[in-house]
């Protein structure tokens, strides 16, 4: 018996999806669908093997990418790195062009703290990429 299959609508920016279909194209991937479903079980299983589950303390990056003129993301992303000043280390901030701002934030603390902070500030509106990238703290 096959199994069950549910249908669900994302909106998405014409040229990410342009994008998103070249890379597709180029790995090989019969469909959108199969390639979504690989990208959904990566993102799960990358949560599940993640830092929720350790109190160990790590040192991390999280790297940003967002529009330089949303001013109110700018601010938010600065109000949380001060709520968090006992983990945030450093910040290096890089104008890539006109539009767009790359942000590098340097962390250190309980892995789940670093988590939940990289989590909040990637799922800011407005944020373009986000990415955790953590290590061992000695």
């Amino acid at each position: 018996m096959a199994a069950r299959i549910e249908r669900f609508t994302i909106s998405i920016p014409p040229e990410l999806l342009t994008t998103f279909d070249e890379v597709c194209a180029a790995k090989g991937y019969a469909s959108r669908s199969e390639a979504v479903r690989d990208a959904i079980r990566n993102y799960l299983v990358a949560h599940e093997w993640g830092l929720q589950a350790s109190d160990t303390e790590v040192v991390g990056t999280i790297t940003l990418v967002y529009d330089h003129d949303n001013h109110r993301l700018a601010s938010r992303l600065l109000d949380e790195q001060h709520a968090r000043h006992d983990q945030v280390l450093s910040t290096l901030h890089v104008h890539l062009d006109a539009s767009n701002c790359l942000e590098v934030i340097v962390l250190r603390g309980p892995a789940p703290e670093v988590a939940a902070l990289a989590d909040r500030l990637i799922s800011l509106r407005g944020v373009k990429h986000g990415r955790l990238v953590t290590s061992s703290a000695g």
